[in-house]
């Protein structure tokens, strides 16, 4: 068994690091727990740097069919998505670090609690049955209702983690719900099982109604029509790095089991659901869209973009192959530094839910020609501009729908839908450039200190939009890799 428990050693150490957070809390003084922020990053930033040793990445080749009863999977999916939640983690508990005066009690808890959510999303990367499943993504729920409403002192925020209970509930009732239904049907957990058996189960109804309660679970993590409604609100009222992590983790969480289901597991069943899930990718990209161009609230137009990202990486779903999988691995990772970048300097910017409207970037430009370099960057690369990483993520999911369309009119329909919702997005994303180059209305020309971490994460950032835009390749090859990881698991 020990033999076996190099498999989660990733896992294991950031529990532990965790663990080793509440109990450096007792002992460090008041004055010095924002160092454990930066000790808590750096312990990470040391553990994605094991997860590219080949060491690790050996384990590919390895069976995991001894432990947890096959319940646990690595292969180069579970890797991306291990590598995507630590970068994710790293990067927001540097900027909860400069959040951390605006919390008034238990930052050490805070920063434990983003810790074990990351556990969760580790987890559910290498979930190969039901079980698994449910039981990481209560982790990352649980974990993320109490970070939501960690500023339980602001109205907002207690708004926020009561509207994302009430409805993570619903989401995790269907889940589990769907999962008996499922059980009781195939008469197994495992995905594998489901893949041997989908000729004889995708002509059972119960079986069908199963999987149904299950997607919509999983589309209230992800934020898909028709269950986005929670977005908005928790997006506004959550702690700043809160909301970034929702925003990068909780989605990325949701598309590696729907990849597994999906495409692996029920290849046969995603073929009779092509018209549900090109309406419903359709209608997300359509409503997030629309619904983020009056926003002034810079929080709540991420939310509606995310419902809008959320639809564009359904298209990789939808596309029911190889290159639709990498897509949206690719377009996951140049997610990543854009949000992050943005999520950055609101929390530069703004204090408590205050000042978040995009009237604050006014004269950035002349406050901080640095951070107001950075956001326009991420502002482009959101809004699929090139030669930036959003545009060949965006250019990649319609190319893998395309090349599926002859044949098929719900295809084209949803081409089209998807380049007229870049078309809106560049709009609406045009007014926070604008804002910061051209509305010169506030007086406010105090420069911006921007302190070390942060500066090194914002460079990093910048350096991955540009390096994912404008050389594509290499990362290419490292995403298809893992797709056919699903199909044959050879790295």
């Amino acid at each position: 068994m020990s033999e076996q428990l190099k498999f989660v050693q990733l896992e294991m150490m950031v529990v532990v690091l965790g663990l080793v957070v509440l109990i450096a809390d007792l002992a460090m003084p008041p004055s010095k727990r924002r160092l454990i922020g930066h000790l808590s990053a750096v312990a990470l930033g040391m553990v994605f740097l094991f997860s590219l040793r080949d060491s690790y990445v050996g384990l590919i080749n390895e069976s995991t069919d001894l432990f947890f009863n096959s319940r646990y999977k690595i292969d180069g999916l579970a890797i991306f998505f291990k590598r995507f939640f630590l970068l994710a983690a790293i990067f927001v508990l540097i900027f909860a670090v400069d959040f951390a005066d605006r919390i008034r009690s238990g930052i050490s808890e805070y920063y434990a609690f983003i810790i074990f959510a990351l556990a969760g999303m580790m987890f559910a990367s290498s979930a190969n049955d039901f079980s698994m499943l449910f039981v990481s993504i209560e982790l990352i729920t649980v974990t993320f209702y109490i970070l939501v409403s960690y500023q339980r002192h602001r109205l907002q925020s207690l708004e926020a983690g009561v509207k994302y209970l009430i409805l993570g509930a619903v989401a995790s009732a269907f889940m589990i719900y769907g999962i008996a239904l499922i059980f009781g049907e195939a008469e197994s957990l495992k995905f594998e099982d489901l893949y041997a058996k989908q000729s004889e189960l995708i002509g059972n109804k119960v079986f069908l109604f199963g999987m149904l309660f299950l997607f919509a679970g999983l589309a209230f993590k992800i934020s898909a029509f028709p269950f986005q409604v929670w977005a908005p609100d928790v997006y506004q009222g959550a702690p700043t790095p809160t909301t970034a992590f929702l925003a990068l983790g909780s989605k990325a969480a949701g598309f590696v089991l729907l990849i597994r289901l999906l495409v692996f597991s029920m290849p046969d069943l995603t073929r009779e659901w092509t018209a549900l899930l090109i309406a419903i990718s359709a209608v997300t990209i359509l409503y997030g869209n629309l619904c983020a161009l009056p926003q002034r609230n810079l929080k709540r137009l991420l939310a509606y973009s995310g419902i809008a990202n959320a639809g564009y990486l359904l298209m990789g779903i939808v596309a029911q192959s190889e290159a639709g999988t990498a897509a949206i691995l690719y377009y996951l990772a140049g997610y990543l530094f854009a949000l992050v970048t943005v999520f950055l300097i609101i929390n530069l910017l703004t204090r408590d839910g205050e000042g978040e409207d995009i009237s604050c970037l006014e004269n950035l430009n002349k406050r901080s020609p640095f951070l107001a370099i950075a956001m326009t960057l991420a502002a482009v690369s959101l809004a699929g501009i090139p030669p930036l990483a959003g545009f060949f993520g965006k250019f990649l999911l319609i190319k893998s729908v395309a090349v599926e369309a002859f044949g098929n009119t719900g295809y084209f329909a949803l081409l089209g839908v998807a380049v007229f919702g870049v078309v809106i997005s560049i709009y609406y994303y045009f007014g926070i450039v604008r804002a910061i180059f051209w509305n010169h209305k506030a007086d406010d020309k105090t420069p911006i200190f921007v302190g070390i971490p942060i500066r090194f994460a914002l460079i990093c950032c910048f350096a991955g939009m540009l390096y994912l835009g404008l050389l594509p390749n290499k990362t290419m090859k490292w995403v298809e890799s893992a797709a056919v990881s699903l199909i044959e698991p050879t790295e």
